[in-house]
């Protein structure tokens, strides 16, 4: 892992700014074209892009073109999550969709043990060009079974006259109108616009920070007043495209909009103490690196396993809210443990950290499904594809927000405090080191030293922002989980009759 206020570093995490807003505006996009072309076809352009981006990554020489091949990987890998969780939605009824939701993520299961071992193996034989493209050859040849699958179901569909596939629909057409009417249902204008404001007002976030703030520069001001100057153009389009991005019509239902804020709200408090967390577990707690790689992983684990056991209880009781809710108040108590237990290589401090990503964990597995399922619970099956690429593209948002945020937090706070901390040494080269380089900084200067109390010191200091502001965070995903609606679910796909009126279910 390299260092994370490095330069490189600092322009891949603008470029992990971007592959979140590139996924939240593929999300939807993905939806469409699921609904439009058929599922299989999905499966097939996401193995297109997935590949691409690989082979990029695979073969650069330079941050700038591996960064490029990551945001193309991000569209391949984005389409295929959204596909599995509406494959998931569409075979599965709405009191058993909890439990088979977390079949695809149970691969957490094994890979936070085993990963670390896995890469040290593979770049004991190789190099980590082939690390990274070993995974063309395995994921395409994974996804055929998938695609095959898709097509044969899908053309026996057709055949039965149960559906009708737009490009078939259109296939006498001529290309002009053909690719106009495309433009239009797919809404290029909107994802255009979506990508520009977040990216706009995101990216300056990550790069303004450091040793020299550049807060006042214009390549800082001048994204961030165009990227607000284009929040209304965005809404206006909306509200008058013929097949708008965001459906406002829905929108006006808390079932929806209290499960979009928590969808948001999760990933921008989870990535205010996870963004850095690798970094704080090496340096200010002194763990080894691949005991810093398994407790940054505790998260993943820990979120599955109590998802698939609350799947069970959920098939078995019928009801979701009472989870979410108890979830998203765990997930507050977490990050209370965060705040206390910040840096320091004692034993209580580390046992301290370790507790609250298990109890992170544990939290994470009682809601951020659970509101998922409770959204796609009261749509109507047209409706679904869409939304569910809506949810997971504000899941995308909150991603992109929480780095920009801690990006933001960190570069501005940690290296005045190096600087305050550190200067009694006498080295003015000190701090920057500790600031580019952590890494290198902690095998110079073992805990123990008065230099590393200084750096771990500093670290607290940032964590303490970091942890306060995700746990401030967390009181209106409190909020958003105690407006949802607490339907009883049934063995139904969906509670919403094809004659409801807006698309969506509004019991309970």
């Amino acid at each position: 892992m390299p260092p994370p206020l490095s330069r490189s570093t600092r322009c891949w995490a603008t470029v992990n700014v971007l592959r979140s807003v590139i996924a939240a505006a593929a999300q939807p996009t993905a939806g469409r074209i699921a609904d439009i072309f058929g599922r299989a076809e999905l499966v097939a352009l996401s193995v297109f892009f997935y590949v691409l981006g690989t082979v990029v990554e695979t073969v650069s020489n330079n941050v700038s073109t591996f960064a490029a091949g990551a945001i193309i990987y991000q569209i391949g890998y984005t389409m295929i999550i959204l596909l599995v969780e509406v494959i998931v939605a569409d075979i599965t009824s709405t009191r058993a969709r909890l439990l088979f939701s977390y079949i695809p993520a149970t691969p957490f299961l094994i890979t936070t043990w085993v990963s670390g071992n896995i890469s040290q193996a593979v770049l004991g034989v190789t190099s980590w060009r082939w690390g990274v493209g070993m995974w063309c050859i395995i994921y395409s040849v994974c996804a055929m079974p998938l695609i095959l699958s898709l097509a044969i179901v899908g053309h026996r569909a057709r055949k039965q006259g149960a559906m009708e596939k737009y490009g078939e629909a259109l296939k006498n057409r001529p290309w002009g109108p053909f690719l106009v009417d495309l433009f239009w249902r797919l809404d290029v204008i909107g994802i255009i616009l979506i990508i520009a404001v977040f990216a706009l007002i995101l990216v300056p976030l990550t790069t303004a920070g450091g040793f020299a703030s550049s807060w006042t520069a214009a390549h800082v001001l001048a994204p961030l007043i165009v990227g607000i100057v284009t929040i209304p153009v965005f809404i206006l389009w909306q509200l008058r495209a013929p097949h708008p991005l965001v459906p406002f019509d829905l929108m006006k239902d808390r079932a929806v909009w209290g499960a979009l804020g928590i969808a948001v709200l999760l990933n921008w408090s989870w990535y205010m103490q996870g963004d850095y967390l690798f970094t704080v577990l090496s340096v200010a707690f002194d763990f080894d690196t691949m005991t810093a790689t398994r407790v940054s992983s505790f998260y993943s684990f820990f979120s599955v396993v109590s998802g698939c056991i609350l799947g069970f209880i959920v098939f078995k009781v019928r009801r979701l809210k009472v989870f979410i809710v108890a979830g998203t108040c765990l997930f507050m108590v977490a990050f209370g443990l965060l705040i206390r237990y910040r840096g320091d290589a004692d034993s209580s401090s580390r046992a301290g950290v370790i507790g609250a990503q298990v109890l992170l964990g544990i939290a994470g597995g009682m809601f951020p499904y659970p509101a998922q399922a409770s959204l796609q619970a009261v749509l109507q099956h047209e409706r679904l594809a869409v939304m569910t690429g809506l949810y997971l593209a504000t899941y995308n948002l909150g991603s992109a927000f929480g780095g920009a945020v801690s990006g933001a937090i960190w570069t501005q706070v940690l290296p005045g405090q190096l600087d305050q901390r550190l200067a009694p040494f006498g080295n003015v080269t000190l701090s920057s080191l500790a600031y580019a380089d952590p890494f290198t900084f902690s095998a110079a200067y073992p805990v123990g030293t008065p230099e590393r109390q200084a750096v771990i010191d500093s670290y607290k200091y940032a964590q303490r922002l970091l942890t306060i502001t995700g746990i401030c965070l967390c009181v209106p995903l409190i909020g958003f989980a105690a407006v949802l609606r607490n339907p009883k679910l049934n063995d139904e796909q969906t509670l919403a009759s094809e004659s409801v009126e807006g698309g969506i279910s509004t019991g309970h």
